[in-house]
């Protein structure tokens, strides 16, 4: 399915008839970047934290970014993607940042698989 398909959007966000398309496209993007920036500088911020708060992490951004790319025809790879969400290579990323998950971590995060983003692959069926 379409990650960027209106129908998938939030009521919230295509029911403004005060904001035209565009407009509405450019708020979308900087609103983005600044996700994007915020969690290039909160390197503590865990993976598997975010994805036991929230359902998504940067992998996942990173997988909605190649989705967008490849519904444009616009050559990009996973890792390409990873490096523009990450701000750097993921293998460096991992290394400087990446902590061991705790077996509570790991035990959330089995249980909220449900709940998980689409795009992360963890839901079965």
């Amino acid at each position: 399915m379409s990650c960027s398909q209106d129908s998938n959007a939030p009521a919230a966000l295509t029911g403004s008839a005060a904001i035209d398309a565009q407009t509405r496209l450019e708020l979308e993007a900087a609103a983005f970047r600044g996700l994007v920036a915020h969690l290039q500088r909160r390197t503590d911020a865990q993976n598997i934290d975010l994805m036991n708060l929230a359902g998504f992490c940067r992998n996942c951004l990173s997988k909605w970014y190649l989705n967008a790319a490849n519904e444009r025809g616009v050559a990009l790879n996973y890792d390409q993607a990873r490096e523009i969400i990450y701000g750097m290579p993921y293998d460096e990323w991992r290394k400087k940042y990446q902590k061991e998950a705790t077996p509570e971590q790991q035990k959330t995060f089995e249980d909220t698989k449900p709940l998980h983003a689409f795009v992360s692959g963890h839901q079965k069926g």
